[in-house]
């Protein structure tokens, strides 16, 4: 296959790692910054041009920023629109990124979280903190990646603070139940189809709430319980994903999801768990490509 890797940073370990994995698998692997693509959307010809070129793909891999969903989207969409492979839809990659849309399909489908609140009105503070059990509090943006612009509100008066400066920005945020019993740490799933591929365990640096890797974090293996499984796959299945990061925290109630991200990093992932993750989405890959075609799979044989 051919196979086109969207990214805007070609070198990160992500990137580099997946175009590896799919030219030890023989395919012949493109990178394209999707800024550059443009999109020529005429009726029953729907095509992507890449620096005055076409791009003639069977299968596309994307890791759209979060802070290009929209644009990053719509070339994934355009893709599909002309019947290419692709590992992650361009709704289920906004439905995701939308961390309002996306928390309220999980409600819908029945996927535990913490109570979660959200509202515009400034003089709704009371009634949105009481609604999500009180401070401690957690306050994220909805622009928010990465850990950044997630705050953790350990007071009322704290809590009403921060929520009067957002409002002041126009910026919209959710309110969230604080889990205390977690101790600072959640879970990364890594989900792929129908599996499970990887497990880890985050926890925060000394001083800090949020165990992302990106805020100082450290990670660990970690074997998940069939509950967690399940739950992280139908967590990856209500916002229409195949390929995603589910992050869950364990509570005094049961496994809870947090997020659900469309382009999870695969560095902190695979060196916590000493799985080759890159290899096994390419394999993905080929098995969709192999059932939209209703044929076997076949690799060219790699001669580097």
């Amino acid at each position: 296959m051919k196979i086109a890797l969207l990214s805007r940073a070609p070198n990160c370990y992500s990137s580099k790692h997946i175009v590896a994995a799919g030219v030890k698998a023989g395919h012949e692997m493109i990178v394209l910054d999707y800024l550059r693509c443009r999109m020529d959307i005429a009726a029953g010809d729907p095509a992507v041009f890449y620096m005055g070129e076409r791009v003639q793909v069977d299968a596309v891999i994307p890791r759209i920023a979060a802070s290009y969903t929209f644009y990053g989207a719509a070339v994934v969409r355009q893709f599909e629109m002309g019947g290419v492979l692709t590992a992650n839809s361009a709704l289920g990659i906004s439905q995701s990124r939308d961390k309002l849309r996306c928390h309220q399909l999980l409600a819908r489908k029945g996927v535990d979280m913490p109570v979660t609140g959200f509202a515009h009105n400034i003089h709704d503070i009371d009634m949105l903190l009481d609604s999500v059990g009180g401070t401690p509090v957690i306050l994220k943006l909805l622009e928010g990646s990465q850990g950044k612009g997630v705050v953790l509100a350990e007071t009322r008066k704290s809590a009403e603070s921060i929520i009067a400066a957002f409002s002041k920005l126009d910026a919209n945020f959710l309110v969230q139940e604080y889990i205390e019993e977690a101790g600072g740490s959640d879970i990364r799933a890594l989900v792929i189809g129908k599996t499970v591929v990887g497990a880890m365990i985050r926890t925060a640096a000394a001083g800090e709430f949020r165990a992302n890797l990106h805020q100082g974090g450290s990670a660990q293996v970690l074997k998940l319980t069939n509950e967690e499984k399940k739950l992280a796959l139908h967590a990856t299945q209500s916002v229409k994903l195949k390929v995603a990061g589910v992050d869950l925290i364990r509570s005094s109630r049961g496994p809870l999801v947090l997020e659900v991200n469309s382009s999870p990093g695969l560095e902190g992932i695979e060196a916590a768990t000493g799985k080759d993750i890159a290899s096994r989405l390419i394999t993905f890959l080929e098995k969709q490509k192999a059932m939209k075609k209703g044929s076997k799979i076949t690799r060219t044989p790699n001669l580097v």
